[in-house]
């Protein structure tokens, strides 16, 4: 993705933050935002198409953002963002194409970070957490155990929600009443119901919800105090979740800026490490 294509995808975000979309307008908003580079020249049958969608969908779509159907949409695109169509990758094989895709997500995120607000915010919700519990359902689940290690050797509490069933809200419950005032959550497609629902019994406890999901429109973002995207990789036959990832790594940063034992603590551990020949090198 090249400076010009980042730059339209913050734009389509804002076009289409703060509007109420039912969720198959939230899925071509996302299609869209995928695709920035070319959605000022895709028709509505083929942005249906790629959203998975009907054709009448994508006008009502169009509508719902304030145009009269989606042709005044897409007029108002060019007119923005005057650009050719993406080109260039013709030669690259599925799996190229898929690292290809993922680099643009990362760029997208970078993008992003030009504002530090938001992840210097989510840091210190997280850092003046007593207790930290960190929830990731099924595809997420890996996100969020990365996280809740990493975080453990510098915050005093951090307990991980990985497992559903009816024992999760029990969990936040525990959480809640042992001092947690945060809840950071990792959400990606497909998304669980559970996940849903266990943000919205969150905040009805008095938690501060901190989501970073794979887009500003998920379902997961009703229940989100503060949400902060990041997009994952479809052109594989299982999404790839690089941005995630590191946008986690950024909050652990963000939230040891606001942790004043974190350098003690990590100091503390590589002693215990090396005393006890932990790791190989």
């Amino acid at each position: 993705m090249t400076g010009s294509s980042d730059a339209q995808a913050a734009r389509l975000q804002q076009l289409f933050e703060g509007r109420r979309l039912t969720p198959t307008q939230r899925r071509i908003a996302h299609c869209m935002v995928r695709r920035a580079a070319d959605a000022p020249f895709l028709s509505s049958v083929e942005l249906a198409e790629l959203a998975g969608v009907s054709q009448p969908s994508v006008t009502r779509f169009a509508v719902a953002l304030g145009f009269d159907g989606y042709p005044a949409l897409r007029r108002h695109l060019r007119e923005v963002a005057p650009a050719a169509p993406a080109t260039g990758k013709e030669a690259l094989n599925e799996y190229q194409q898929a690292v290809h895709a993922e680099i643009e997500n990362l760029r997208h995120l970078s993008g992003l970070l030009d504002d530090t607000g938001p992840v210097e915010e989510a840091g210190r919700l997280l850092a003046d957490s007593p207790v930290l519990p960190v929830l990731g359902l099924r595809a997420a689940s890996s996100q969020a155990r990365g996280f809740a290690y990493f975080a453990a050797k510098v915050h005093g509490d951090v307990r991980l929600l990985d497992e559903g069933g009816s024992m999760l809200t029990d969990r936040i419950d525990a959480a809640r009443a042992a001092g947690a005032r945060t809840l950071l959550c990792f959400a990606l497609p497909r998304h669980p119901r559970e996940v849903v629902e266990a943000l919205a019994y969150a905040q009805g406890a008095g938690l501060t919800v901190v989501t970073v999901a794979d887009s500003a429109f998920a379902p997961v973002a009703a229940h989100s105090d503060l949400l902060i995207p990041a997009a994952v990789g479809t052109g594989l036959a299982f999404d790839t979740a690089c941005a995630p990832m590191l946008l986690g790594r950024v909050l652990l940063e963000t939230m040891c800026d606001g942790l004043p034992l974190a350098q003690a603590r990590l100091e503390e551990f590589d002693a215990r490490a090396a005393a006890r020949g932990l790791f190989a090198e």
